[in-house]
């Protein structure tokens, strides 16, 4: 008899692989589809199969003996999760909340029906679905044109003044065969994250809201909690993401990005059904990390305590730059342990390329200031931003 039920993780990236030592720690045996051969969650998971997410007898194969199957990205066909919960996988996030990541259009067309119905107000900002320039310009310039489908850390986002600048996303809808969603250009003081774990008997825990810095789409930077963030909106943060989650039926770790409006608002922007790299900081600076409560919850095990371990928490991520004398990311050690002995590190096995997000690091303590050039010092180091500077 098998000492625990496995667990199949579909995609082999950093979130599967940050997946693999928490499952160590449950006794939790993982078996992942990865994308190729050595790829970052490839490295510290030995049962693995290498094939495409979209070919459903691969997935069947995975999952065979498996009774839970998570997920490292969104990309799965909804049709393909059906056809793995009719042969009795539990999928988790179900194919139903899945979708609300997977598409934007459907994501905004529910959280806007949820906001009038349960009395929550305005939870996106104002949005509709086009199909020409002409209706961009009756919708209203300026404004973020989005495809429904497949963008992320930027991608697939175009901020258009004009209606030259709203040919190109329609070109790409031709293409590809996506819908083009139009939204206002909300006039926001910054970004924030809430994140939350649900199970599938109901329990539900909730991280501190957190600000993070987007530069060109992509997350460079998380602080917990947000600094100077009004208690009244980080509540609503919050509740905002513990009913999302709840009413999509999410399983899992729900990481819910939101503008904080210049008005005083929160406005919800993107959902993801998965350890999010927003969530990072908990590795280090919460009571249980969302990777942790991200197993535990798609288990239907008892939640951990989301509560934070120090005042604050700085991530910062580690990028490829455009320096091709840099060497291998494990050079940066000795410098960046040297001088931060209370640095913590989490590289993803993955080779430097521009832009390119090959790591994180993680700072903790009683002083925001202290945290957060400690982390931009090390992060900077290992991308060899800082040139020869001395220890």
């Amino acid at each position: 008899m098998p000492l625990a039920p496995t667990l199949a993780v579909i995609g082999g990236g950093q979130l599967a692989r940050m997946m693999a030592q928490p499952a160590i720690a449950l006794g939790l045996p993982l078996r992942l589809l990865a994308e190729g051969e050595g790829v970052s969650a490839a490295q510290v998971i030995p049962d693995q199969l290498v094939g495409d997410y979209r070919d459903l007898d691969t997935l069947r194969k995975v999952t065979d003996g498996c009774d839970v199957v998570t997920f490292d990205h969104e990309h799965v066909p909804t049709e393909h999760l059906h056809a793995l919960e009719e042969a009795g996988v539990a999928v988790r996030p179900g194919p139903d909340a899945l979708v609300h990541a997977q598409d934007k259009g459907l994501m905004r067309e529910r959280l806007d029906e949820l906001g009038e119905r349960l009395g929550l107000g305005q939870l996106c900002p104002r949005n509709a679905i086009v199909t020409s320039v002409a209706e961009v310009e009756e919708f209203g310039f300026p404004c973020v044109l989005k495809t429904t489908r497949g963008g992320y850390d930027g991608k697939g986002v175009w901020i258009v003044r004009g209606a030259g600048d709203a040919e190109e996303p329609f070109r790409v809808a031709a293409e590809t065969g996506v819908r083009i969603l139009a939204e206002e250009l909300v006039d926001f003081r910054r970004e924030l994250s809430a994140i939350v774990a649900r199970s599938p008997s109901g329990q539900a825990a909730a991280y501190p809201v957190v600000h993070t810095l987007q530069v060109d789409g992509v997350c460079r930077e998380v602080i917990a909690p947000a600094p100077d963030l009004a208690p009244e909106l980080a509540s609503r943060a919050q509740e905002v993401a513990l009913t999302i989650a709840k009413e999509l039926g999410v399983t899992g770790i729900l990481a819910v990005e939101l503008f904080e409006t210049t008005d005083g608002r929160v406005l919800v922007n993107e959902l993801a059904m998965r350890p999010h790299n927003t969530g990072h900081w908990t590795q280090d600076g919460a009571v249980t990390s969302q990777f942790e409560n991200h197993l535990r919850a798609v288990m239907d095990l008892p939640l951990g305590s989301p509560a934070p371990r120090a005042r604050w928490s700085v991530m910062v991520n580690i990028l490829g730059g455009e320096r091709a004398d840099v060497g291998r990311l494990y050079d940066g050690y000795p410098h960046a342990l040297a001088r931060d002995p209370h640095l913590r590190v989490h590289l993803y096995g993955k080779e430097l390329r521009p832009g390119r997000k090959v790591g994180h690091v993680n700072t903790y303590g009683d002083d925001l200031e202290d945290c957060l050039e400690r982390a931009r010092h090390a992060a900077a180091w290992f991308c060899g931003d800082l040139g020869n500077e001395s220890e």
